[in-house]
């Protein structure tokens, strides 16, 4: 079996990973998570072959306690399978860390070009943040960035110059390295006819999402999600990184370094 390319495997089982925290909000064994386990181990299969011993690994994960009685609270049952997702999970990156440090960057295969897994280096260290209405985010996110050596563009934040706004968007977007989707609970929806309001992001984030999707592929833009943020449907499974999570900033550094930016890694810890 041909050796998939390094970019791509690292996305298949990142987004494998980045669907854990949702899993763990569910109950136990729930069909979402029966579908997950399946996917992952046809992932495994495909990134490492049928000989290798990481599929062995992921199977050797319990999600169920190995002894209890009639006693047993039903709560340690979810949390033991909780913990089984973390193990699953400490797993899955240390297969991620090893496609980073031992496999041939793409540049050195065989492949055909797919904007959507090019990791040259970029020409350009202009990272554009979309945002919504969570002004502190926006900031918080941006310093970040600046502190990288990196130039986080603001759409509002640029000149005008006589332009409508969709103009003013395409022109500032034309030559950016990557995209920041910033997932804020600011708008609220649901389906028609129910009566269960979701926290959404606002529309121009979604609009803007798949505008950088499809221009500068899907390994130049990454979503940060704060708190239980609606995940847009057509990106289900796909990577974002919790902003709740105390580890965004380094979850954050790797997908820019992923991506070819030069940074300076003993930044990450200013």
């Amino acid at each position: 079996m041909k050796q998939p390319s390094k970019s791509k495997s690292i996305d298949r089982l990142r987004r494998l990973v980045n669907s854990i925290p949702e899993l763990q909000e569910l109950e136990r064994f729930s069909p979402e998570f029966e579908k997950w386990k399946r996917n992952t181990q046809v992932a495994i299969e495909k990134t490492f072959g049928n000989g290798a011993n990481h599929l062995r690994d992921f199977n050797g994960v319990s999600y169920s306690l190995l002894a209890f009685s009639l006693d047993t609270p039903e709560s340690r049952f979810q949390e033991r399978f909780v913990e089984g997702l973390e193990n699953a999970k400490s797993i899955l990156e240390s297969m991620i860390e090893e496609i980073e440090e031992y496999w041939e960057d793409d540049d050195n295969q065989d492949t055909t070009h797919d904007a959507s897994r090019d990791t040259k280096q970029p020409k350009t260290k202009d990272v554009f943040i979309i945002h919504g209405r969570d002004d502190g985010t926006k900031e918080m996110v941006a310093r970040y960035i600046e502190k990288l050596g990196l130039n986080p563009v603001i759409l509002h934040e640029q000149p005008n110059q006589g332009r409508t706004i969709i103009e003013k968007f395409e022109s500032n977007a034309s030559q950016v390295a990557f995209a920041l989707v910033l997932l804020t609970p600011d708008d609220e929806g649901s389906i028609s006819g129910e009566e269960e309001y979701k926290p959404r992001a606002r529309q121009n984030v979604i609009f803007e999402l798949g505008f950088f999707m499809g221009k500068i592929g899907r390994n130049r833009v990454c979503a940060l999600r704060k708190g239980k943020t609606e995940i847009p449907s057509d990106y289900h499974g796909v990577v974002y990184i919790p902003l709740d999570s105390g580890e965004w900033k380094s979850l954050l550094f790797k997908e820019l370094k992923a991506a070819g930016l030069e940074i300076n890694a003993s930044l990450i810890y200013e």
